[in-house]
């Protein structure tokens, strides 16, 4: 029994319409693919909460095309902070073949699983890295450094700092939007933007915060 329905299917590139998503044939397999994977990595891996694979499609994989057009704006490299699954790293990665993704993650079953899937989809733009955020020592500033729901704006800031510059943009994807969190930013990172994401089939809220520091 194949792990991905048609109607799976039907609802990704339903979503990827209203989000305004253009999906080739091959990106469109290329998801179900990893969403497939996910569905049934999760079984022993607990990769993510979700475990009903029919709220997968809008929950992960929609939700992580939901910040296609804020990627697209700008950057080459890209840094997925606490990847776990690979939400958005991965389709983000499928999304953007020409640039490049690097997902971090402490999990060492998290990693060996988005290892698996570098390999099964064949995607040579993305690496992995086996790592706690703040001892990721890489060569270069990232472009753009993603999280969702990893961890507060104030941790997720300090914690990756020394992975980006001034010209690096943050992008953390949230549930409602956190105004506590924004009291509490590092001095030297500024709010610069808020964006009110709707993400088909999704109930709750969803914002994406941009950050940038100032120094």
């Amino acid at each position: 029994m194949s792990l991905v329905s048609e109607s799976h299917a039907a609802e990704l590139v339903r979503g990827a319409q209203a989000l305004g998503v253009e999906l080739s044939e091959g990106q469109q397999q290329q998801l179900l693919a990893y969403l497939a994977l996910l569905i049934k990595w999760n079984k022993a891996y607990n990769l993510t909460a979700v475990r009903d694979p029919d709220e997968m499609v809008s929950r992960h994989l929609l939700d992580s095309l939901s910040v296609v057009s804020f990627v697209a704006e700008s950057g080459q490299t890209w840094l997925d902070v606490g990847s776990g699954g690979g939400m958005p790293g991965v389709p983000l990665a499928i999304m953007f073949p020409d640039r490049s993704f690097t997902l971090l993650d402490s999990n060492g079953k998290k990693t060996r699983f988005l290892t698996q899937v570098k390999l099964e989809l064949k995607l040579a733009n993305l690496e992995v890295v086996h790592s706690r955020v703040e001892q990721f020592q890489p060569a270069e500033a990232f472009d753009g450094i993603t999280s969702r729901a990893f961890s507060s704006l104030e941790d997720f800031a300090s914690w990756t700092r020394h992975l980006g510059n001034t010209q690096t943009r943050w992008l953390a994807m949230k549930g409602v939007q956190p105004d506590d969190e924004l009291q509490r930013l590092p001095a030297d990172f500024r709010l610069d933007a808020c964006h009110v994401l709707k993400v088909p089939g999704c109930q709750g809220q969803r914002h994406l915060l941009i950050l940038r520091r100032t120094s």
